[in-house]
């Protein structure tokens, strides 16, 4: 599973503090701790936190980059702040994201193109979010289409089916689950698969529950990313022990320690 931790996001109160008084520290213990805790990028993103998200998001990676030269994740819907931020990535970064738009996706594609980065395609159109599983593989499969156009590599492209809140739209848990499992369809090698995994629980009680619960069901389906708190412990031992009864570790009594001795990550 490759985890990208969400906690560097500007809707934090503790990242919004320091964004707001410009205190690293603040900044440089939240990556380090998703970073320590297993994460294999962080996602960068300046939420509410700023009216300058251009300015913030330059920041916010020349300061992460002062600790760790994990791949950083650039979390904007916004294009101008999306490519002045590859600007000053000192390794390939991942794009977050792109709707399946085809003029967006063009875009998208030649600027990931000229900074070799990898990019997570959402599956939104001009309609919005598809509702049924063919709505959403329809979308996947253009998205796809355009990264081979633009010489992007499968292992470059992340495709996000959209999850939704359980408690407003329960139907839609099991049916990302299907379109995951044709998204493994669209070609070979196909594209990784992510999901922001916490908008599954939002606003549920159980929320902890309802998200390890579905992490494990689509894992089995073929989800291999997910954009979510790398601390969570149960989470990541709900996913490092689905993977492994799918047979994609080798089992020991101690195969969550091995998991993280082999998910190491370079700090500075």
């Amino acid at each position: 599973m490759f985890v990208i931790g969400e906690r560097l996001n500007g809707m934090f109160m503790d990242v919004r503090k320091g964004i707001q008084t410009k205190d690293k520290s603040i900044i440089h213990k939240v990556a380090l701790d998703q970073v320590k805790a297993g994460a294999n990028a962080l996602d960068i993103n300046v939420g509410p936190a700023s009216d300058k998200p251009l300015e913030t998001m330059v920041w916010l990676v020349e300061t992460v980059q002062e600790v760790t030269d994990i791949t950083l994740s650039i979390d904007s819907p916004k294009f101008d702040v999306m490519k002045a931020a590859l600007e000053v990535c000192k390794n390939p970064a991942l794009m977050n994201s792109t709707k399946g738009e085809e003029a967006k996706l063009d875009k998208y594609f030649e600027l990931a193109s000229k900074h070799n980065a990898s990019i997570i395609g959402l599956c939104i159109n001009e309609k919005g979010i598809p509702k049924t599983i063919d709505g959403r593989v329809e979308v996947a499969a253009l998205i796809a289409a355009k990264a081979m156009e633009h010489g992007i590599d499968m292992d470059r492209l992340y495709i996000d089916p959209i999850v939704m809140p359980t408690n407003v739209a329960q139907d839609q848990a099991v049916i990302v689950l299907e379109a995951i499992k044709q998204f493994g369809l669209l070609s070979s090698p196909p594209p990784h698969i992510v999901v922001g995994l916490s908008n599954l629980g939002q606003g549920a009680k159980e929320r902890e529950l309802l998200t390890r619960t579905w992490i494990v069901m689509a894992i089995l389906n073929g989800l291999d990313a997910a954009i979510m708190d790398a601390a969570d412990e149960e989470m990541t031992k709900a996913f490092i022990t689905a993977e492994l009864l799918m047979g994609k570790a080798i089992y020991s009594d101690s195969y969550i320690k091995a998991y993280h001795a082999s998910h190491d990550h370079v700090q500075k």
